[in-house]
């Protein structure tokens, strides 16, 4: 293909963004691009043969069609590296800032009508639905199971409407969604309610006095806390999906395997996590979503996100990880890639220092949630009390005493975490009032959490394993070594590309720490709500593994398309049809599924009925 001549000015992404807007069907983007520069004034003779080749992929430069834009080197850079060589680069200024904008306007028209995402949204709102209506039946027709479990004390009275909603929803406020709606009520009144992070509880309390305030008059504010977390666990393991689907393109550049792994998380074998009063389901948007934007490179947004993300749940924390880990091997690859007497001094200082204050910035502001909560509750528990606490309720009194709960000071009687030289009630908490420490879990009787905690340990483990196996040097390198085949403009894709690296030692580590150092059982939860590693890679099982996945339009190919597909020509890439849901198609034939189908398949829906069943009875579970 012979490059086009010369032009100038090249046209900016706002100008290719207007004209290619006007364009119908996805043909037509090229031929509309160069009449809107042509009416500009613009001359740009062969760009039609460019962007065409720009848009829909080049068979014969055999490069891999990205879901999102990759880590550097960039997909467009490799595509002008193919197109024009480096000595006849020159003779074509501003290409590069060209085929950018042509990416760009590439993924936000398909991410505009991509038909994957919106079965992805739809799939989620179904198995919501399901889930909500199964637990209103189970919760109907299973006697409530006499838990020795934290169960304040109903006050006011609930009226008509309250029992009603109790009857249809009330099985989604067992365990510990009774400390998220009585935090949201009350405040933090009990000492070991701090286990729990504020920022979910607020959010309760903002919707059930701001959009569900006309409600008053018929629901009394608990009726409405419940109601407002069914809404907003709803709402945020929908949008959930949608951000693992978005993060998996960014990762794995395999369309067809975010597509599997985003309808798996519907299917979450925490499922019952995700729609009850809990923190999952807001935790796992905020996770998820900031690990896209930091995936798209928009560092402050994600740090952002990381940061509301650790005032939800306290393993917020580690996901500082990702922050460090992006910047440090941006920073590296730069120095592998800048040669001998290229390399100064002065600039090396600039970029590690503009390096080391954005990553001190960024994990100060994911730290600082954690830090401020610390802070309140020992103000509220170590401090002299002002007199200005509301009254606490007698029932609530007699609560304290007959459990033996701790109250806000009052009296000057201080808990014995606030004389420690860091007194940070939350590692306390888990201490006093749960017993969870190094091994404290090792003991005969909780044989059945263990194998309660054995599926998602087996897969997690070997997730890791088959990780490393097929990336040994990788790992050995922590993937700062700069690879042949990104600098040839090939990166791999699938679960085995060396961008997953990152997300397997996330995922392995929290599997360590919960296994050893945690109440084991919620090892599903923990991990289904915080790492996409457990459905990436069940997905990738399914894709490898399963033959009715091997069809036209769902090829199990998870690397870069053959040379003789276009993406025109992968059915459901980025058409407007809708795409074949493939756990459906799974589960229609599950007579013809693998054994090991079976197992994965058979693990996401036992748990996620099971869940149902036993959690909204208040009868152990995960």
């Amino acid at each position: 293909m012979a490059p086009p001549a010369p032009s100038s000015p090249l046209p900016n992404y706002r100008r290719t963004r207007d004209a290619a807007a006007r364009a119908a069907p996805e043909e037509a983007w090229p031929e509309a691009l160069t009449a809107g520069w042509s009416r500009r004034g613009i001359r740009a003779p062969g760009a039609q043969v460019l962007f065409h080749a720009a848009l829909f992929g080049v068979e014969t430069f055999q490069l891999p069609t990205p879901c999102s834009p990759p880590e550097r080197p960039s997909w467009a850079a490799a595509f002008r590296d193919k197109v024009f060589p480096e000595n006849r680069r020159e003779n074509f200024p501003g290409i590069s800032d060209l085929l950018e904008a042509t990416f760009k306007l590439r993924m936000e028209l398909v991410s505009r009508q991509d038909p994957h995402l919106r079965e992805v949204v739809w799939f989620a709102v179904c198995c919501r639905a399901l889930t909500l209506l199964l637990q209103a039946l189970f919760n109907l027709l299973i006697p409530d199971h006499a838990a020795d479990a934290f169960s304040p004390p109903r006050l006011p009275e609930p009226g008509l409407w309250d029992l009603l909603l109790e009857q249809l929803l009330g099985g989604l406020s067992r365990w510990d969604a009774e400390h998220f709606l009585f935090i949201a009520e009350r405040g933090y009144l009990y000492e070991h309610n701090c286990a729990f992070f504020p920022l979910y509880p607020l959010a309760l309390r903002a919707l059930a006095e701001g959009a569900l305030w006309p409600l008053q008059r018929l629901l009394r504010l608990r009726s409405r806390l419940l109601l407002s977390a069914v809404l907003l666990n709803s709402l945020f393991s929908i949008l959930a999906a949608a951000a693992l689907y978005k993060l998996g393109c960014a990762v794995l550049r395999c369309r067809r395997l975010a597509f599997l792994a985003a309808l798996l998380f519907s299917l979450s074998p925490a499922n019952v996590f995700m729609a009850a009063a809990y923190s999952e389901s807001t935790f796992a948007f905020l996770a998820f979503s900031a690990m896209w934007q930091l995936e798209k490179g928009q560092s402050w947004l994600s740090g952002l996100l990381f940061s509301l993300a650790s005032g939800v749940r306290a393993n917020g924390l580690i996901n500082a990880g990702f922050f460090l880990y992006s910047r440090g091997k941006c920073f590296a690859l730069q120095l592998q890639g800048v040669s001998g007497p290229v390399r100064k001094l002065p600039p090396l200082w600039k970029q590690l220092l503009s390096l080391a204050s954005s990553a001190v910035l960024v994990c100060a502001g994911i730290f600082l949630p954690f830090a401020l909560f610390q802070y309140y509750a020992y103000v509220r528990f170590c401090g002299a009390g002002t007199g200005l606490e509301p009254t606490i309720p007698k029932p609530l009194l007699q609560l304290a005493l007959d459990k033996g709960y701790r109250l806000v000071a009052t009296d000057g009687d201080k808990p014995p975490w606030c004389s420690q030289r860091f007194p940070v009630v939350y590692s306390y908490i888990q201490d006093a009032y749960w017993n969870v420490g190094f091994l404290r879990y090792f003991e005969l009787r909780q044989i059945p959490n263990f194998l309660l905690a054995l599926p998602i340990t087996l897969l997690g483990s070997w997730a890791a394993w088959t990780y490393i196996i097929a990336n040994p040097r990788h790992c050995l390198t922590l993937g700062l070594e700069r690879r042949k085949s990104e600098e040839g403009g090939k990166p791999s894709a699938g679960f085995c590309c060396p961008a997953v690296f990152v997300y397997v030692v996330h995922a392995t580590v929290l599997l360590a720490f919960g296994f050893f150092c945690m109440h084991v059982q919620v090892l599903t939860r923990f991990l289904g709500s915080s790492s996409p590693i457990l459905y990436w890679f069940s997905a990738h099982l399914l894709q490898e593994r399963e033959p009715l996945l091997w069809s036209e339009g769902t090829d199990h190919q998870t690397a870069a398309p053959r040379p003789e597909q276009s993406l025109r020509g992968q059915s459901g890439s980025c058409g407007k049809r809708t795409p074949e849901n493939p756990v459906v198609r799974l589960l229609l034939n599950c007579r013809l599924i693998t054994p090991l189908g079976k197992c994965i398949l058979g693990f996401f829906l036992s748990f996620w009925l099971l869940g149902l069943i036993l959690h909204c009875n208040f009868l152990p579970w995960t």
